[in-house]
């Protein structure tokens, strides 16, 4: 009697708004779409939107409002039936399994993963890898050593013990990678298959796991993966079916899963958490994990910028398919906070309008973005108005430790407003280290630091 009461509470009551969210049918292609300019989106910052993705040679470009397709973008031979690969984008899709396979009672995340692996997985002292849970795997702190050389290694030999479960984040692939052998283990079935039962089956979605050297990636097309984030916008419900239930593996699973690393889940990123670590790096940059987006973001982020942002308070669902935007990064890269400086110009219509008839009563300088960088970073600043319409000399230029000028990123007049410039370091031989970066406007002067970490 109480499951049946929780069933009805969950479809009925939770989340409130999702009475308002379109879903499309399962059976055919068609999406009911909804125009920007209906939206009350600032339209005329759509065609920068677009050149911005043209340019950092995205492939497929999607925003949902409520579950409707508000913006739909194809690029080159690219279309709505072309497949891509997710990268480490897919790690939410196996993040969802793990929970299903949880609520079926088929595991629990706080077993030793050594359960459904067997004894001597890894080559870590039995001690040691018996401390290793399947949530340690989820949350990138199973304590293995991701400095092997090639971190997608999941051969017995390359998992070797660090340091114990729990006490260190790092973005080690092949840790996650055994997932799918716990899957298949505990359910007694291939992941494909069971991917497609419990998910792709429920929801209209294409995809399947593909092999790739050490890793196994998933594919389809840009539909299916905005899918797959209308589903996470509603709470994993679609339409009426509740795919998964389990509401406190899916606030896990979208929070904080563990105070190294405060912006990662179970497999998801999450913004607004004022800390976040990159793969690679055991440091902690020591602000949001995109700036420019809205604080309650969620993201699947996967190599070469394929991208899911999962925004609930705007209802909110924007895919990314393509080619590396800059450099090939794992996760984060610093399109994401370019990309969304540009999509909160068109959604955000109010705040676009302010900036337009509002002008700065303060200078300011901000901390550059991202930092450490390489081999890019934005530094944004201010430029204070006593008069509409006045204009100031401006420089902004980069110093070493020594107070050698290396760089002028700006020296020219300038309207009141907010701008960006950006710093690269491309096809120079700049070594590593502090810098300092400097804005001078009028009577004003602000310093702050940077790091270059090659």
């Amino acid at each position: 009697m109480k499951k049946l009461l929780y069933y009805f509470l969950l479809i009925n009551f939770f989340p409130l708004f999702a009475q308002t969210l379109y879903f499309p049918p399962n059976n055919n292609s068609t999406w009911e779409s909804i125009s920007p300019a209906s939206l009350g989106w600032n339209t005329g910052q759509l065609t920068t939107l677009q050149n911005l993705l043209l340019q950092k040679k995205t492939k497929a470009f999607i925003i949902l409002k409520d579950g409707k397709i508000a913006v739909e973008w194809y690029f080159g031979a690219f279309n709505k039936d072309s497949l891509w690969y997710w990268a480490s984008a897919g790690k939410t899709v196996t993040a969802f399994l793990i929970g299903k396979a949880q609520e079926e009672g088929l595991l629990k995340i706080s077993e030793p993963s050594s359960k459904y692996l067997g004894k001597g997985w890894t080559i870590a002292p039995e001690t040691k890898e018996d401390l290793i849970t399947i949530r340690h795997q989820l949350t990138m702190t199973s304590g293995l050593n991701d400095g092997i050389g090639d971190d997608d290694c999941t051969l017995k030999s390359c998992l070797q013990y660090k340091t114990d479960a729990g006490t260190r984040w790092a973005y080690h692939n092949a840790a996650y990678t055994k997932l799918r052998d716990v899957i298949e283990s505990a359910a007694n079935t291939s992941e494909n298959l069971y991917t497609y039962s419990r998910l792709t089956s429920k929801i209209g979605m294409n995809g399947s796991w593909f092999k790739s050297g050490y890793n196994y990636v998933f594919y389809s097309n840009a539909r299916s993966m905005a899918r797959f984030g209308l589903l996470a916008l509603n709470n994993f419900v679609w339409d009426k079916e509740v795919l998964l239930s389990d509401q406190n593996y899916i606030s896990e699973m979208t929070n904080t899963s563990q105070q190294l690393n405060k912006s990662y889940g179970y497999l998801w990123w999450l913004n607004g958490k004022g800390s976040y670590m990159l793969p690679k790096v055991q440091f902690v940059f020591n602000t949001n994990l995109i700036p420019n987006a809205p604080d309650d973001l969620i993201a699947a982020l996967g190599k070469n910028d394929q991208k899911i942002y999962v925004v609930k308070s705007r209802g909110l669902v924007v895919i990314r398919m393509g080619d590396a935007a800059d450099n090939s990064k794992l996760a984060l890269s610093s399109f994401d906070n370019e990309l969304w400086g540009e999509i909160i110009k068109v959604v955000d219509n109010s705040s676009s309008a302010a900036e337009q008839n509002t002008f700065p009563v303060e200078f300011k300088l901000e901390q550059n973005y991202p930092n450490p960088f390489n081999p890019e970073t934005t530094i944004s600043y201010t430029i204070q108005s006593d008069v509409k319409g006045e204009t100031i000399n401006v420089t902004l230029k980069v110093y070493d430790v020594l107070g050698r000028e290396i760089a002028t990123l700006v020296n020219e007049f300038k309207n009141p407003g907010s701008y960006n410039s950006q710093f690269s370091i491309r096809n120079s031989e700049l070594p590593s280290g502090v810098y300092f970066y400097q804005l001078r406007a009028g009577s004003f002067t602000e310093t702050k630091k940077l790091v270059l970490m090659k």
